[in-house]
């Protein structure tokens, strides 16, 4: 086999990166349309002795982008990101990946205290 010249070896790095960017785009994110497309899954659980349930609702609600989360039955009042992570009124400067992971983590922000409506 022949000694790659510098050429062939530029070429061949070159069409490595094309095909690495194109499949890199090609994937889709947690956070990509498709996933707002589809939503979150919907959850129900109880977390640290708490009861947190999500699930999807019809059109556009506040700025959960059509997603509901309620702590012992009261709304968390939950906003998706641009980039797809997750805020709450509890944990507002937390980004997390989910809502349940905003449940969660209001659950431990919470230490117990009754969540009061957000109006």
């Amino acid at each position: 086999m022949p000694h790659p010249t510098r050429r062939r070896a530029l070429r061949d790095a070159t069409g490595l990166a094309v095909a690495a960017s194109t499949l890199a785009v090609a994937a889709p994110s947690p956070g990509s349309a498709a996933d707002r497309q589809d939503g979150p899954a919907p959850f129900d659980e109880v977390y640290k002795g708490r009861r947190i349930e999500g699930r999807p609702t019809g059109g556009h609600h506040h700025h959960g982008a059509g997603y509901t989360v309620l702590v012992d039955g009261v709304e968390l009042h939950v906003m998706r990101n641009a980039d797809g992570t997750w805020i709450s009124v509890v944990s507002h400067y937390d980004p997390v990946p989910s809502p349940r992971a905003a449940a969660r983590a209001a659950v431990e922000e919470l230490r117990g205290a009754r969540l009061v409506p957000f109006n």
